[in-house]
């Protein structure tokens, strides 16, 4: 697998606008923790962080069900930092909408919005809308069609089973730069990957559990996929969700209870086992979790970015219950001490 170039890298984070504690232990309100979320996009600007992206949820234990109207907020009140979603349930959306959105998203911003399309690994949103699970597949593999041929730009003609046809239909605004930059967001399916190949966007990894060397082969199939399709070369993203604090000992204290909480919560509703200590111990130690210090995350997220030859890492910085200053104090180490460790560690690598 070849480096990636640390000059090339993108270092962002993500959220869900999980529903946080105060500091008597209560749960903080939706309201406060859409603006917190605010607040932490704004710092991931000052800091230097690359990306920030918000997750669409529409439970209670996530605050951001529009997180187009969240990113708008942060754009107003930054310069640099790309903003998008991490994802976009484009299966339960109307893709001429989201189009729509994200194009005045970029226009709003200056052309640094992204929107990561998705399935979604929760379902409400399919009975919230008026959808039926059993049309998963179909829903996504028709929207992401047309939503791709409002993206080229110019008149759509198009037709399928999830809605009325469209004949030599514009649609707008126009995206500035001729697009909107769109990923497709995969969570480990082969076709899945292929599909987003298949129309020529950039590939995001979900990577949530085990080691990430399990995933090269998908990196492996997308690029395969790229050239026979004889599309042009697209980056490779992963997501993963991880902590930081000044010490490896004060990450693992902080975080474990707000995991236990959000993971044992999901885990019952899905018929998993038991959030354990050693199953999270052994996540951070050898699997999908980027728990520590700065020095340890960087050279966990160093290891992935070789490894898998990616040309972006998302940190989910947010976990369950863990407070609002805290989610700070770990942004501020990712942008300040993480990240420019990590395109030193992968620097040595070149040199080497």
């Amino acid at each position: 697998m070849a480096i990636t170039d640390a000059h090339d890298l993108e270092l962002g984070i993500d959220t869900f606008g999980d529903v946080t504690a105060d500091a008597s232990g209560g749960m903080v309100s939706h309201a406060q923790v859409i603006r917190n979320v605010v607040e932490e996009g704004v710092l991931a600007d000052q800091v230097g962080i690359d990306a920030i992206t918000i997750g669409e949820h529409h439970r209670d234990d996530f605050a951001v069900s529009a997180p187009d109207i969240v990113l708008t907020a942060i754009a107003a009140r930054t310069e640099r930092i790309r903003i998008g979603s991490g994802v976009t349930v484009l299966s339960s959306d109307d893709p001429i909408r989201v189009f729509q959105r994200f194009a005045t998203l970029d226009a709003i911003s200056n052309g640094r919005a992204d929107v990561i399309m998705g399935r979604g690994s929760f379902t409400e949103s399919f009975p919230l809308f008026g959808y039926a699970l059993q049309d998963y597949q179909t829903l996504f593999e028709e929207k992401l069609n047309l939503y791709a041929a409002v993206n080229e730009g110019g008149p759509v003609t198009w037709q399928g089973s999830t809605r009325a046809p469209l004949q030599n239909q514009l649609v707008y605004p126009i995206a500035e730069n001729g697009s909107v930059r769109t990923w497709v967001g995969v969570g480990g399916s082969p076709e899945s990957v292929v599909r987003a190949a298949n129309y020529g966007y950039p590939l995001m990894l979900a990577i949530i559990g085990g080691s990430a060397e399990r995933f090269a082969p998908f990196v492996e199939l997308y690029h395969r996929a790229l050239t026979q399709l004889e599309k042009p070369w697209q980056p490779v993203g992963v997501h993963s969700p991880g902590y930081i604090a000044d010490t490896d000992e004060q990450a693992m204290e902080d975080l474990w209870p707000a995991y236990e909480r959000m993971f044992g919560r999901i885990g019952r509703e899905r018929g998993w086992g038991p959030t354990t200590y050693e199953h999270f111990r052994q996540e951070v130690e050898h699997g999908a979790l980027y728990v520590g210090s700065p020095e340890t995350v960087a050279r966990k997220i160093a290891d992935t970015v070789a490894t898998l030859g990616i040309q972006r890492f998302d940190l989910k910085y947010s976990t369950g219950p863990l407070p609002h200053e805290k989610l700070m104090r770990a942004i501020e180490l990712y942008g300040t001490q993480v990240m420019p460790r990590v395109r030193e560690l992968l620097a040595e690598r070149v040199v080497a």
